[in-house]
């Protein structure tokens, strides 16, 4: 039998992590007889939030997992304790996944200052799970000193994890693109570093990628949360370990900077309202569905041609 929430929650804030893991489990749960007992559990937990929350996004092959492991492994080294939330893709037919992430961070999934949880995308845009968030309070609550999200990586799209994270890193291949690729918007302007990986492979390619991202964050628009010198481009190697002290360095940096001049604090709250706006749209499409007989009632007339979607969802509101 699960234990209640209140357990629960006292065994993730104790640093349990089979404690951390159920609950983990019980917020993603997508059954709707779950969701109270979920909420009673993140009532619950002691309000911490002394985290560096990290996001890494990029393409795929630009080797996100294997530079997280290599980031990972240096940290816990220092005796800094470190989650990983990976999120990887689901199917859109069968809505299954891999999860393959703890087998690709072999190594870190073995210490035990690490604790690796992947999760299904399911469908949500933006290259995180829903309930990311939830995991991440849950990883704060448990005393992590760092929780590092990894998003699909699969587009442009992927910059929600921005809005859940302190800093956001871009990973990039060498080679990674032509020099347009660097001034395209979206999550080049939400990136707070651009990390060029595999410089072992093509230092030369590494050098010209940098620079390109680097020319190209030149024409962007200064933002009121950066300091000097920010954002930047580094190359970096997760293989041999060239230019990781520099990156976190850089990280670290940027984190104290934005917690010291109260940049950090601002962030967060307008995370917590859009949380907060997400999760009442979510519900509220979730109560509509709900109501079958309205439902099918209205895609019945909207397939038909007897009404507008529009008016569909004005009417479909105001019930």
């Amino acid at each position: 039998m699960d234990p209640d929430p209140l357990t629960l929650a006292r065994g993730v804030a104790s640093g349990d992590r089979r404690a951390l893991a159920r609950a983990i489990t019980l917020v993603e749960s997508a059954r709707e007889d779950h969701r109270p007992r979920a909420e009673a559990l993140l009532a619950a937990l002691p309000a911490t939030e002394g985290a560096l929350r990290l996001g890494l996004s990029g393409t795929p092959g630009a080797g996100k997992s294997t530079l997280i492991e290599a980031i990972g492994m240096r940290l816990v080294g220092e005796g800094t304790r470190v989650a990983v939330l990976a999120v990887d893709p689901s199917s859109a037919r069968s809505g299954g996944s891999i999860l393959g992430d703890r087998t690709r961070m072999e190594q870190l999934s073995r210490e035990p200052l690490a604790f690796i949880r992947p999760s299904p995308a399911g469908g949500q845009l933006g290259g995180v799970a829903r309930r990311t968030r939830e995991a991440v309070a849950l990883c704060e609550a448990a005393g992590f000193d760092v929780v590092i999200v990894e998003t699909v990586g699969v587009g442009q799209s992927e910059t929600l994890v921005a809005d859940m994270t302190d800093i956001f890193a871009l990973v990039l291949a060498p080679h990674g693109g032509d020099d347009l690729q660097g001034v395209k918007r979206g999550v080049m302007e939400a990136a707070d570093l651009i990390l060029v990986n595999k410089a072992d492979r093509d230092a030369a390619a590494a050098t010209v990628t940098q620079g390109d991202y680097a020319a190209a964050l030149r024409l962007m628009r200064p933002r009121p949360q950066d300091p000097e010198g920010f954002p930047c481009v580094l190359t970096v190697s997760a293989l041999t370990g060239a230019g990781l002290p520099e990156a976190w360095d850089a990280i670290a940096r940027l984190w104290a900077w934005r917690r010291d001049t109260g940049h950090l604090a601002r962030v967060r709250r307008d995370q917590r309202l859009r949380w907060f706006e997400e999760e009442f749209l979510a519900q509220a499409l979730a109560r509509l569905h709900g109501d079958a007989r309205l439902t099918s009632e209205l895609r019945a007339e909207v397939e038909a041609g007897r009404l507008s979607p529009p008016e569909a969802a004005r009417r479909a509101l105001a019930s």
